[in-house]
Parts: structure tokens; sequence; C-alpha cells
């Protein structure tokens, strides 16, 4: 489909007959040749003599060709463009960070598969995550790896793909031994810093209790909260166990409640599936949607033409000219 982006100028298509009416013709004063003789010659020639001003008129070429580049040039100024079929884009309207626990204790073989076979709680965490990542078509992740130390794995992206593979690649032990949540919570909200999308959500997963963080995890939830960012809790460990092995189940509770989230405890892989599905029924697909239509101008080809037929113009009244003289 085309269309015109000015049509107003079409207003100007009369403009060349408002001048040819309106403004008076062109005069230029020239020398002359006296004739002694000048009556004898039009009496020969069998004309009538008249005062002296000559119109010098024009060809049925030059009359079409000056219409058309008119045309032409008018239709060019009213900015012809092709408009194409709608584009939809589809930009994330969340942004959604997962922090995952790495630290030792997430090498206990302790969570039961749907099969009852018992493997490595981290394992269990990047399959049943790796799926979730995979359902967040739209929104922008980033993940964040904490042990010792806090660290972020991959920054906000929808390139899921590169997500789920980072996870994959990361193994326990790799941040340290002990577990930090409350720095991982504030890794989190400088990440969030650079976003600039007002729906945030951070989903923090640990199986111990906090044992070196430089802030309690509670206050950093409350600093979160205050950024606008929503914490879901999910506790994987032992809450019967002892030392660094024991779940802190009452913390995790206190860091969902302060960022205005909720907590979720999940013992083995099934219950691990169905706190994911929760929290996608909880947090579904978001996205915001843009709707375009692709502009290719098309005033260069009407110029062009206008060219082209001025020039054959031209052409041809050289021909004629040159046709004449021979004859």
């Amino acid at each position: 489909m085309s269309e015109f982006e000015l049509p107003i100028v079409f207003l100007m298509l009369p403009l060349p007959l408002a001048v040819y009416f309106l403004l008076p013709s062109y005069k230029e004063r020239v020398s002359s040749v006296r004739f002694p003789f000048f009556r004898n010659l039009v009496s020969a020639a069998g004309q009538e003599p008249t005062p002296g001003s000559v119109v010098i008129g024009r060809t049925m070429i030059q009359n079409v060709a000056a219409i058309l580049v008119w045309c032409l040039l008018v239709c060019s100024l009213a900015q012809p463009v092709r408009v194409g079929e709608p584009v939809v884009q589809e930009t994330a309207a969340r942004d959604v960070m997962l922090a995952i626990d790495i630290s030792g204790s997430m090498d206990q073989t302790d969570f039961q598969t749907t099969d009852g076979e018992r493997i490595q709680r981290l394992d269990a965490v990047k399959q049943v995550v790796g799926d979730f990542i995979t359902e967040r078509d739209g929104d922008r992740v980033a993940l964040i790896v904490f042990g010792s130390k806090a660290y972020v794995q991959a920054p906000f992206t929808e390139d899921l793909v590169s997500v789920r593979a980072l996870l994959e690649q990361t193994e326990v032990g790799m941040a340290g031994p002990q577990t930090v949540i409350g720095d991982a919570i504030g890794l989190a909200i400088r990440t969030f810093q650079s976003s600039q999308i007002d729906q945030r959500l951070l989903i923090l997963l640990s199986d111990g209790s906090d044992t070196g963080s430089r802030m309690a995890p509670r206050n950093a939830a409350g600093i979160a909260s205050s950024e606008g960012i929503e914490i879901l809790t999910i506790g994987v460990g032992d809450p019967e166990g002892s030392g660094e092995q024991r779940l802190d189940e009452q913390s995790l509770r206190e860091i969902a409640s302060a960022a205005g989230g909720r907590y979720y405890f999940a013992n083995d892989e099934t219950a691990l599936s169905a706190v994911y599905e929760r929290i996608n029924e909880l947090a579904p697909r978001e996205v915001e949607t843009a709707s375009y239509r692709p502009r290719e101008p098309l005033g260069h080809y009407f110029l062009g033409l206008a060219l082209l037929i001025g020039l054959m113009t031209l052409l041809l009244l050289q021909l004629n000219s040159l046709k004449r003289r021979t004859v």
C-alpha cells in the first residue's frame, strides 16, 4: 500500500495555470532591422503587418512534457511512501533474576527424582531451573550464583539459551563453601539498578543458612523491597539438619516477607518442579508489544522520472531542429 504523507501539497497543481492567466506576459525589447522596401516585401509575401510583438509558441511535445514534469515534482514534494505490512515487536515487561546457592552443602545426594533415584541437589536444581528459564520466553533473565562470594553468572538478557548453558556449567564450590545470602541479595539489587523495567522479580534458592554476609539477609531484603524488587525464596535443604547443613526456613520466610514475596519448601525434584509451576502461575509471562508499519520513501522515483522526461524532450527538440536545418 502506498500513500502520501503531505497530500496538502497537491493544492499546488493548478499553480502554473494561475501564473499563466493572472500574471502579465514577459516582454523584452530587442533590436530590429529596418527594410526600406518592407511594404513591398510584405505585399509580395501576401501578409499583413502587425504591431511588433512576437509570442513564441510551444509544440505539443513541450506542453505535455511540462505538464508531466510539474505533476511529478508535486507528487515528489507530497512525500510518497510505500507502507509495509504491520510488524509486531514484543519486548520484556519484567526482569527475572535467579540467585542459585552453589555452596558446599549443595553437593549432598539426597534429592529424590520422580523415579526414586537419589541425585545431587545442584543437579536437580539445574534440571528444574533450566526448564523454568526456557519457559520465560519474553522475559529478560539474569543469573547469580553464590557461595562464600556472590557473582553475576549472566546479566539480564533475552538469550535464554545462553543463560541455561551458563547454569549447566556451574559446579558446587565454584564460589566457595559458605553461604552468603545477604550478599547475593545485595548484588541482585545492584544488578537491577541498570534495569529500566518496573516489574522486578528475584527468585532465591538456597539449602542452608547465611554464614558470612556483610549485610543481614533481612535488611538486604528490605532494601530490595524499597527498590521495587519482589523476592520469592525456595528452600531445598534439610530443616532438621545441623550446623551449616541445616536449612534456615525462618530466615528464608523473613526474606520473602520483607520483599513482598513468598517462601516455598522443596524436598525432592517433584516438589521443586511444583514450586516453579506455582511461581509461573503467580508470575506469568508478560510482554509489552509495539506495532509499526515499515515506510519506504518513493519521492526519488518521481524525481528520476521527471528528469528522464525532461531529457527525452530536449533530445526530441534537438532532433527536430536538426531535421529542419537539413531540409
